[in-house]
């Protein structure tokens, strides 16, 4: 019995199955893309920025509200949150299987027979004469105790279905933060979209007042016979032109408010006053955050989860390959049974038995191997699903740095673009008004600087949509919770 004993205390240390080891992916020192801003952009470059609320570098009180706002009542990050809840009731269920099982049970029985039967009933149903009644017999049973079964985790399939369960509730806390940070930036860019609209309804509206104003100008000079009516029906052909270009950004404005509302959880329309008045765009930060390609292996949510998932992958190899092995199965039950249910907890109707079982799989067709196969590639699969995620990730970081580099000189260029085509414009009116050019001069002046203004209006907006790109490529916009998962490398987890 002791040698049974010590073979099952020395047995419950082997847990069967692979050992999860987090993969070694290598990235490359640098980004490839040269970090660099213009100097009259006059933005340095940080390698170690707080990315946990990256928006807040704006300084914009509005996008702070709304991203806030969205932050607490959006009901993408509401369900991520419940399969938070649910992963860790998983957790509880996984190690329930390792612990004993107790029930209690309890029970009455009441048998009546009619001793008397054949008596009262003789041929054709009648009673026999001579006969005595009787009211026949009744027993009476009654039971109450407890039962209990435990099946001895020897080779450790439980316990590696609560690592898979725990690895699981870890991936899906990353999940609420791939979730937080695609809102954040959806937010942003949407926010950004939104002042862009503005911005270039205020350009198109201050040039519908000048080209009106050139109108009454071309207009009367048409009266006193300098000019004719040709110049005037093209002034108004390009006002025309300038207001008919309203009304889609009008919708447009329109529907970044239903976009920005649907987000906070909110039905459209809900905050059309609160973003109804035109503010600028928010300006560029005065640092750009870099930082490493490492870094993005514990920034980046996406890549966390699929790490997370790798393990839990792993893990249940071993659940299947404790399968292969047998189960030891401990059964206890203690009652007690009487006729009369005053003396029930008598100690003379106490009764206890116990049994020991073991079980062991010898043919099952394969199934068995099969599924230990199966979760093999499905392992295999996981790691594949990590790699692919390293390699977004810096692909999106690529990308993001070269959009926003090469925007900044556009925008550059765009400035310059429209000083010109102010000045050019200034010059076409002066010279048509003392007659030294033909109109068709001031209408190309006009169109050219219209074009130009609403042009950098929009590189301004991409300007600023493009580092957004960038924070969300660097895994900013979420913060470490209080109950945040263990590392199972033996670091802490990166905290913003």
């Amino acid at each position: 019995m002791k040698r049974a004993l010590l073979f099952v205390l020395l047995a419950a240390g082997c847990t069967v199955g692979p050992d999860y080891t987090k993969p070694n992916v290598a990235v490359p020192a640098q980004y490839s893309a040269p970090v660099q801003t213009p100097a009259p952009l006059s933005q340095s470059v940080a390698e170690a920025v707080d990315l946990s609320q990256w928006w807040m570098q704006f300084h914009d009180a509005e996008l702070e509200s709304l991203i806030d706002r969205a932050l607490k009542q959006n009901p993408d990050l509401l369900t991520a949150q419940s399969r938070i809840r649910e992963a860790r009731e998983q957790e509880v269920i996984a190690g329930a299987a390792g612990l004993p099982q107790v029930n209690a049970t309890g029970s009455a029985v009441r048998v009546h027979s009619d001793s008397n039967l054949q008596q009262k009933l003789g041929s054709g149903g009648a009673a026999t004469g001579g006969s005595t009644p009787s009211d026949g017999t009744d027993l009476k049973l009654y039971s109450a105790g407890f039962d209990a079964t435990w099946e001895i985790d020897i080779f450790g399939g439980v316990r590696r279905s609560v690592e898979a369960a725990q690895a699981g509730t870890e991936a899906a806390r990353w999940q609420l933060r791939d979730t937080q940070v695609t809102l954040t930036a959806e937010i942003a860019a949407d926010y950004v979209n939104l002042r862009a609209d503005q911005s270039r309804l205020a350009i198109l509206a201050d040039q519908e007042k000048s080209q009106r104003a050139t109108l009454d100008l071309t207009t009367a000079k048409a009266r006193t016979g300098f000019v004719t009516e040709l110049d005037v029906n093209q002034q108004r052909q390009l006002l025309a032109s300038t207001v008919a270009q309203r009304p889609p950004l009008v919708a447009d404005v329109l529907a970044m408010r239903h976009a920005i509302a649907s987000l906070l959880g909110q039905q459209p329309g809900t905050l059309d006053a609160e973003l109804g008045a035109s503010q600028p765009v928010p300006p560029i930060p005065p640092r750009l955050p870099v930082g490493l390609p490492s870094d993005l292996l514990r920034a980046r949510p996406d890549i966390r989860m699929a790490e997370r998932k790798l393990a839990q992958a792993t893990a249940e190899i071993g659940v299947a390959v404790a399968d292969l092995y047998p189960k030891f199965d401990l059964l206890a039950a203690a009652s007690f049974s009487s006729n009369h249910i005053s003396n029930l907890l008598s100690g003379e109707n106490f009764g206890q038995v116990g049994l020991g079982s073991i079980m062991w799989p010898i043919f099952h067709g394969g199934q068995i191997h099969a599924n230990i196969r199966t979760k093999e590639e499905e392992e295999k699969q996981a790691y594949f699903s990590y790699q692919k995620s390293v390699l977004a990730g810096l692909q999106n970081a690529e990308d993001a740095l070269v959009r926003y580099q090469t925007e900044q000189q556009r925008f550059l260029a765009l400035e310059e673009a429209v000083r010109t085509a102010r000045q050019s414009t200034e010059l076409a009116l002066q010279q048509y008004r003392i007659g030294l050019v033909a109109y068709v001069s001031v209408l190309q002046a006009q169109s050219t600087q219209l074009t130009a203004e609403d042009n950098l209006a929009q590189s301004r907006a991409g300007l600023t949509t493009d580092l957004v790109s960038l924070y969300k490529a660097l895994g900013g916009g979420w913060k470490e919770a209080g109950d945040s998962p263990p590392s199972h490398d033996g670091n802490p987890l990166f905290t913003q």
